[in-house]
């Protein structure tokens, strides 16, 4: 019997966009203001995940 397995790595608990953002302050830190080809696609996964984290404006109360 075969499973279906996802390439895509779920994140082990949602974090909120202010736990994101300092993981993304913290990445640039480290590297000096120059990312490597991994340290981008790092960022671009923590970008797309503050994103997610972030409250729709435009759903504002």
């Amino acid at each position: 019997m075969l499973h279906d397995m996802s390439t895509t790595p779920e994140p082990a608990a949602e974090r909120s966009a202010d736990e994101v953002n300092e993981e993304i302050r913290a990445l640039w830190f480290r590297s000096g203001g120059r990312l490597s080809s991994q340290e981008r696609r790092e960022y671009q996964r923590l970008v797309l995940e503050w994103a997610e984290a972030s409250p729709d404006p435009t759903k504002a109360a």
